[in-house]
């Protein structure tokens, strides 16, 4: 049974969170979680409340046991860009794009071997 969590609007790039998830992915949760836990980057703190928030979502809401839970799919997409302007020589301006990431985790019970 696949668990879903999504963590919307995080002020971080797509490009950058996609560095920090791509760590986690078909790792067991608790595993995950410990990394997350000691990654020097600001998006590994806004993955780790998207992953311990589909840990939850699966022990409170369809009695999963923590211990048979792997991240079986997890990604970073684009959310909003806020467009602001920045001046430069000679009265022009450059945009300045502040870019935002929706994520998404999947955990799911791991496979008897």
């Amino acid at each position: 049974m696949e668990v879903v969590a999504h963590a919307r609007n995080i002020r971080i790039a797509p490009r950058k969170v996609r560095l920090v998830v791509g760590v986690v992915r078909g790792k067991g949760v608790d595993q995950a979680l410990a990394e997350l836990r000691v990654m020097p980057q600001k998006a590994a703190k806004e993955v780790f409340k998207a992953v311990h928030s589909a840990v939850a979502n699966a022990e409170n809401n369809y009695g999963l046991d923590r211990d048979t839970l792997v991240v079986s799919r997890i990604w970073a997409n684009e959310a909003r860009t806020l467009k602001r302007w920045r001046p430069r020589a000679h009265g022009r301006v450059s945009p300045l794009l502040s870019r935002s990431s929706h994520v998404t985790v999947i955990v799911d019970e791991r496979r008897p071997q």
